[in-house]
């Protein structure tokens, strides 16, 4: 389970973003840090027992600093109030569908798929769906993915208003080729973080997703070939 300070640290780095704090609260940092990275190598190591592509990965290839780039942004905060880590074949860099898990206090998540592709990519991941419906429409539709995220996420931020081109408007899997992301997503209240079962209920929601992981990365694969 993760620690409590180390959502207390987070609320409070959230009510005091500078550096300046930031420096005299190192030390609390550096401890959440750690407690953080324990607990997503946990999740490796047991969940690298049913997918073997992230069975070699560790915790520095998969979380993210907590630094913001700040250059091109009006918010000049100079940190994130979050922990996250992307758990993907080939490191959080990757172009593989993986693995997320976003640590933030009262906005925590897990869960995961293919975020904001490049056109090539998005194009593979669309021509898969259409010609592997059934078997597509049978994952999402599946009792541990329904049980573990009801559905895939369909916002207006990463769905197109029309089909897109080359594909008819009448498509029974329309909904999902409008998609520019297919991500599944299941909100964590801040007391499961803390509970002893927060390990195996994140395997569990891992487990429920690993079928679209296999499906979308079998799209991509020849990418990499």
């Amino acid at each position: 389970m993760l620690q409590a300070s180390t959502l207390k640290f987070l609320k409070d780095l959230g009510k005091n973003n500078t550096k300046t704090w930031m420096d005299l609260n190192r030390d609390r940092y550096e401890a959440a840090k750690q407690d953080f990275e324990q607990f997503i190598d946990s999740i490796i190591g047991l969940h690298g027992k049913k997918d073997p592509d992230i069975r070699d990965l560790t915790a520095k290839k998969c979380c993210f600093r907590i630094n913001r780039d700040i250059r091109f942004s009006k918010n000049k905060a100079p940190y994130k109030t979050n922990m996250g880590a992307s758990i993907n074949r080939g490191g959080k860099k990757s172009i593989f569908a993986g693995y997320y898990f976003h640590l933030e206090p009262g906005k925590s998540f897990v869960g995961g798929g293919l975020w904001m592709p490049m056109p090539p990519e998005m194009k593979k991941i669309r021509q898969e769906i259409d010609y592997c419906w059934k078997e597509f429409r049978g994952i999402i539709e599946n009792k541990k993915f329904k049980t573990s995220y009801d559905a895939l996420y369909k916002g207006e931020d990463i769905s197109l208003v029309k089909t897109p081109q080359g594909f008819d408007k009448d498509h029974p899997a329309a909904e999902y080729l409008k998609l520019k992301s297919w991500l599944a997503m299941r909100p964590l209240k801040d007391a499961e973080l803390t509970d002893k079962n927060i390990i195996p209920a994140t395997i569990g929601h891992f487990q429920a997703l690993q079928p679209l992981i296999k499906f979308l990365n079998r799209a991509l694969e020849d990418e990499q070939a």
